[in-house]
């Protein structure tokens, strides 16, 4: 055991986001993972569940949520079982947590927030500091940072903050796609995760729907050329030394990539990816050069595009709090590499405190 002594590990969960259910999936697997056979000895877990509303309950209550004894579905705002509203700064114990292992998927988490508010507590956290996230959750200005790096990606373009009630606005935006992207394209909001949000159209009689369902999201909005590709992932875990995953290969059965795809259906997933071992060396190379280009470290996964009719790479995006529940890519791709769930929390942890 290191240091000698048990390390209080702060799990954070749940969260005021449209990945609300995702996070809480995700908690239950690493908690699990945490109070293991081989992990209970050096770690005990306090969990802190945010509602949906924003609200923190206290650790007791989020603990039942993940061993299932309360669902999280029946918490109201401001009825959380009959306990007075928390603050986070005067009613949560968080003075002997070690380590936090934020997993809050998608706005408020994801993007930052958390990883801001944390800081003040003064303890170390598993994952990436305020920029790197923020930089990874907002596509557009993730992907404009790649194109200066000149990394290979699909076309796009960027629209951000268009009345899309105005007719020449509309017609403007049509005609740009017309003109510098071929269909079909998706349509989709710059901060989101988990295709929510995101729109495959294949007509110009779609568009406008698209706009509207990314805009419900963020009025920031990028659209993106889709191509005939495989889709390969590769995790990421490390500090001043990035290390990466064996690829991963998603094959899926529906049209796209979309949230219940990612979710609810039984894809077939593929660990190694059977890929030539040069384009697996470029995948690895360019997943730790774009981390490092957006200041990721901790973990993330980094998705590519593998063009079908070239076999040329082309980087999708990053995520710096992928998901952890029984279906996710992260936690398989580093099964594949030699370790496990449990001993993948532990790496986490230690990588947080530069062990």
């Amino acid at each position: 055991m290191i240091g000698g002594k048990k390390k209080f590990i702060g799990l954070i969960f749940g969260g005021n986001s449209n990945e609300h259910e995702v996070s809480i999936s995700s908690a239950k697997t690493v908690y699990q993972a945490f109070n293991s056979e081989i992990n209970k000895e050096r770690f005990t877990v306090k969990a802190f569940y945010i509602n949906k509303y924003g609200e923190w309950l206290d650790s007791d209550s989020s603990e039942k949520i993940l061993i299932g004894e309360i669902e999280n579905n029946k918490t109201k705002k401001q009825e959380i079982f009959n306990q007075k509203k928390i603050n986070f700064l005067e009613g949560i114990e968080f003075q002997n947590i070690d380590v936090w292992f934020p997993l809050l998927h998608g706005f408020n988490g994801e993007d930052g927030s958390i990883h801001g508010l944390l800081r003040f507590t003064k303890k170390p956290l598993v994952g990436c500091g305020i920029l790197g996230s923020a930089l990874g959750m907002d596509k557009i200005l993730m992907k404009t940072i790649f194109s200066n790096l000149k990394l290979p990606q699909v076309k796009y373009l960027v629209f951000e903050n268009e009345d899309l009630n105005d007719e020449k606005v509309k017609n403007k935006i049509v005609n740009e796609i017309l003109k510098k992207l071929n269909f079909p394209v998706f349509v989709k909001p710059s901060n989101s995760g988990s295709s929510l949000g995101i729109s495959k159209v294949i007509n110009e009689s779609e568009i406008f729907q698209a706009l509207e369902k990314a805009r419900e999201i963020d009025p920031r909005i990028l659209i993106e050329e889709g191509l005939d590709v495989r889709e390969v992932e590769c995790g990421i875990i490390g500090n001043s030394k990035l290390l990466t995953s064996v690829i991963g290969e998603v094959n899926y059965k529906s049209d796209w990539y979309d949230y219940d795809t990612k979710y609810n259906l039984n894809n077939k997933i593929t660990i190694p990816a059977k890929i030539d071992s040069k384009i697996t060396q470029q995948i690895k190379e360019t997943a730790i050069q774009s981390c490092r280009a957006l200041n990721i470290f901790g973990f993330a996964r980094v998705d590519f595009f593998l063009e079908k009719s070239s076999n040329k790479i082309l980087l999708n995006e990053i995520n710096t709090i992928p998901g952890f529940t029984k279906k996710s890519m992260f936690p398989m791709l580093w099964r594949a590499s030699g370790l496990n769930i449990e001993q993948l929390v532990a790496k986490l942890v230690d990588i947080s405190q530069d062990l």
